[in-house]
């Protein structure tokens, strides 16, 4: 048996459950990890509450990224060993996978040797984070030198993760933040510039920051009333990425900014580059390439061992963390 968590009800980090299974053996294209780390992420409290963009069938399974070694292969599975240290990347529905466990079976190509040189935690704070980044400002937007590129919850790990993706491009990286509380830090993790909400004008400093040209590029997982804002502080020609829907109130569409400015307002999740072999293999030689040059480092917030996996998801929604949250097994 395999302590695995689950949820049998939607609803808070308290409906998280440590039940004993037996997991069985991978099936064909499948392999099964023992899992040594998980890495949390945004989408996986929101598939917990009933938030997320599919819903869970009851009780569920959930999560996306982990790090362990191979204990067995599926039938038709090439190109691993057992023993094979690993990791996985969100390129499955958590309707049917989930790596929350001290062992879990996910498809083979969800799976990466990751670089030795990453402990455990690092390579379960790697793929959702960077390949999300990714996706939208290097596969889509073909971010640049001179490119100015506004990231809003710039502290959460895939803010921090396009911080860095945008600096190694030679773009600006412009960190927004609500409070001063994190200036310090997302300056320390590499943002050229940071607004703080609270007390700056996001429109007036970008622009100040850009000498009026506005930000090619914005990164935005909040949604909601802020997207009028970000459309004043975009370039002509500029794409506002929409990856996530943090704000409860509905998002207008900027209509005359938007015509005025010729601008492009994409929806976006990170499956356009996992769930599509050439992109993710694209994706994949980007951010192994990038980690070996330096210029990729996850940040770990906090780490939490297993049996607290209820705190890890209260500290996971206070939105206090700057990077990534990791839970050892």
């Amino acid at each position: 048996m395999t302590r695995i968590v689950r949820f049998h009800r939607l609803g808070g980090p308290d409906a998280l459950q440590i039940d004993d299974l037996d997991i069985g053996a991978p099936k064909a294209g499948e392999i099964r990890i023992r899992v040594r780390a998980i890495g949390l992420n945004r989408a996986e409290a929101m598939f917990r509450s009933g938030g997320y963009i599919e819903a869970p069938r009851l009780p569920s399974l959930l999560g996306y990224e982990a790090s362990g070694e191979i204990e067995a292969i599926g039938e038709g599975v090439t190109g691993f060993v057992i023993g094979d240290a690993v990791s996985t990347m969100p390129a499955f529905s958590m309707t049917e996978y989930g790596v929350y466990g001290e062992a879990a079976i996910v498809p083979a190509h969800a799976v990466v040797r990751h670089p030795s040189s990453l402990t455990w935690s690092e390579a379960a704070a790697v793929w959702m984070q960077y390949l999300t980044a990714y996706g939208a400002l290097v596969e889509i937007g073909g971010v640049g030198e001179g490119d100015a590129v506004v990231i809003t919850a710039a502290s959460s790990s895939v803010g921090l993760a396009a911080i860095q993706i945008a600096n190694a491009a030679g773009a600006t990286s412009i960190a927004v933040t609500r409070t001063r509380a994190k200036r310090e830090a997302l300056e320390k993790g590499g943002a050229r510039h940071v607004i703080v909400t609270e007390s700056d004008d996001l429109v007036a400093e970008t622009l100040r920051i850009t000498e009026g040209a506005g930000a090619r590029l914005l990164f935005d997982p909040i949604g909601g009333p802020g997207v009028e804002a970000l459309a004043e502080a975009a370039a002509v020609g500029g794409t506002i990425f929409l990856y996530g829907a943090l704000a409860s109130a509905p998002t207008p569409f900027p209509l005359f900014s938007a015509i005025r400015k010729q601008l492009t307002l994409r929806g976006y999740t990170l499956f356009s580059v996992t769930r599509d072999p050439q992109k993710r293999e694209r994706g994949v030689r980007f951010v192994l390439d990038s980690l070996a040059a330096g210029s990729l480092r996850p940040i770990i917030a906090r780490s939490f061992p297993f049996e607290r996996i209820v705190e890890a998801h209260r500290f996971l929604e206070s939105n206090e963390q700057i990077g990534k949250i990791v839970v050892t097994v």
